[in-house]
Parts: structure tokens; C-alpha cells; sequence
């Protein structure tokens, strides 16, 4: 279900001290207490893998955002992340703590407020065409390669953030992309001639062994926030005119999702089967996730597009 934790002592170290205060909490219903829970074991895990973090006690604003921002970058809900951050703030408040954490008002990072079946989130073609120029213009041939990743194979930009030399390679020799995606789901995706480019050239210039993405002695949730920031500072030079939509990478996911649906609609696939192979490529199964992705088209499927 999940990938293997590399600092598995500091984890479970944290995992007892969290234990220790959950088996004397009285409040909220079971079902609350169960998901706060879960939800501080994930922050747990990233405490231990990111920080070496081995005191919950010592958890300061710099966590609380880093995790923000990784839950951004992994496309978690707004009403996900607040849950998540809540339940973090639930079991601070019942430890003997150093420092107080930030309310969602005060994150460094603005947390965003997605209204689920309406937003068009696509980038169109000339967009995409001038942040590639923007990303070569800046020296940065690793930013054109994860942007073209999601563009032609819908990664998630954790997913693209965690390749490796290996998976690059077996890209290339099978003309398909493997990944684990949510919850150790794995998918293979087939790649295009454009993707098929930016990993050769990434592979030219990573060590082989290495993420082809996070420098050395790099954390991976810092790694993607340059990346992210990267697209917040282009953003206003690259934009359509006049256009009122939201660039962030994770838009890149449903341009492949909404071209790819409409490319399967144009060879003959029917709406319900496309509407499925979409959702197979994504690495959904739930219809109503895959509508979201589908906001700018009207796919006939029901729901809010339809």
C-alpha cells in the first residue's frame, strides 16, 4: 500500500509518542479520533523521512508548512489538507509543545480553495509552449522535463519528483512509464516522442542511481516547492491574455486528462469507455475524481460537466 519508510526507527519512535497521547484522548467521535489518527501518522512519516524530526513535541511552523506544501503538490483537496492540518494541530495542543503552530491564515504557503466539477485548470498549447521557453531560457532543462511529463503522461508531481536514472531507462527501452501513484496504486503510461527527449537529455546530466529531479542532499518537498515557485513567478508573462484560469502544475494533469479524452472521443471511443481509459491513466477510480479532471469539456457523463 505504501513505499517503504527509510528511517523506519525515527518513524516508529514517533509512531509511540503519538500513541501515548491518542490512548488518553476522550474527545470526538470514533470515526473523527480514527481519521485525526491516520492523518498524524502520514505527518509522522514525513516528520521522520524529511526532518529526522524525533521529538513530536519539538514540531515548529517551518513542519506544518513544509507539509502543506506537500499536500498541495500531491493535489489533496483544500477541505483534505484542512482536515489533515487540524488533526495536527489536535494532537500538538495535547503535548507539552515548544512552539505553536500557524492557523491556516498564517500558513507560508496560501492554501487553495478548489470548488469541486466547475474550474478549467487546462493550460492551452501556446501557454505550455512558452513555459518550456521559459525553463530553457533559465538554464532549467529539469523543470521542462517534469512540466512535459505531466503535459503527455498526466504525472502527479510527486510521481514525476520521485524518477530515478532506472525508471528513466525502462521508460525509454518500453515506450511506457511506470509509477506508484495514491495509496502504492501503479500504472504504466505510455510516452511520447517529446517525453522521450527530455529523459534522454535528463539522463545525459543525473548520476545514474540519482532522482533525476531532487539534487543531492536536496529534500524532495523542497525540491518540488522551487519547482512550484518557478511556475508562480513565469506565470504572469506566460498566461493567455484576458484568461482567468488557475496555472499551477497540477492544471498540466488535466490538459492531458481533457486532450486525451477528447482524442479517444475523435477515434471512435465511446464516452463511458473514454471516460474509463481516462480514468485508468490518471490513476482514478472513482467517476466523480475523473469529472474534475474534465471540467473544460462537456463529456456527456453527468455529473457537473454534464
Amino acid at each position: 500500500m505504501t513505499t517503504r519508510i527509510h528511517n523506519e526507527g525515527i518513524y516508529r519512535f514517533l509512531i509511540a509518542q503519538l500513541d501515548k497521547v491518542a490512548r488518553h484522548n476522550r474527545q470526538g467521535s470514533y470515526r473523527t479520533k480514527e481519521r485525526y489518527y491516520k492523518a498524524m501518522k502520514r505527518f509522522c512519516r514525513f516528520l521522520a523521512e524529511e526532518y529526522h524530526l524525533q521529538k513530536l513535541a519539538n514540531v515548529a511552523p517551518k513542519h506544518l508548512n513544509a507539509y502543506a506544501a506537500q499536500l498541495q503538490a500531491e493535489g489533496k483537496s483544500a477541505s483534505t489538507i484542512k482536515t489533515d492540518l487540524a488533526a495536527i494541530r489536535f494532537f500538538h495542543d495535547k503535548m507539552d509543545a515548544k512552539h505553536p503552530l500557524p492557523d491556516n491564515d498564517h500558513l507560508a504557503v496560501k492554501l487553495e480553495r478548489r470548488r469541486f466539477g466547475g474550474v478549467d485548470r487546462t493550460w492551452s498549447r501556446r501557454e505550455f509552449g512558452l513555459f518550456l521557453c521559459k525553463c530553457w531560457e533559465a538554464g532549467r532543462e529539469d523543470y521542462a522535463a517534469v512540466a512535459t511529463l505531466t503535459y503527455y503522461a498526466g504525472l502527479r508531481v510527486h510521481e514525476c519528483f520521485r524518477l530515478d536514472t532506472a525508471t528513466a531507462e525502462k521508460a525509454l527501452r518500453a515506450g511506457a512509464i511506470t509509477v506508484k501513484g495514491k495509496g502504492g496504486k501503479i500504472r504504466t503510461v505510455p510516452i511520447h516522442e517529446s517525453i522521450r527527449i527530455e529523459l534522454k537529455k535528463m539522463l545525459a546530466i543525473t548520476p545514474r542511481g540519482h532522482k533525476l529531479f531532487v539534487p543531492h542532499d536536496t529534500p524532495t518537498h523542497i525540491a518540488i516547492n522551487r519547482f512550484q515557485q518557478f511556475i508562480c513567478a513565469v506565470r504572469g508573462e506566460i498566461q493567455d491574455p484576458g484568461s482567468a484560469r488557475p496555472m499551477t502544475h497540477h492544471g498540466l494533469r488535466h490538459t492531458y486528462a481533457a486532450r486525451t479524452y477528447q482524442e479517444l472521443i475523435n477515434s471512435g471511443v465511446s464516452p463511458a469507455d473514454a471516460h474509463y481509459q481516462v480514468s485508468r491513466l490518471l490513476g482514478h477510480e472513482r467517476p466523480d475524481v475523473t469529472h474534475i479532471y474534465l471540467a473544460s469539456l462537456d463529456t456527456g457523463e453527468g455529473g457537473s460537466n454534464g
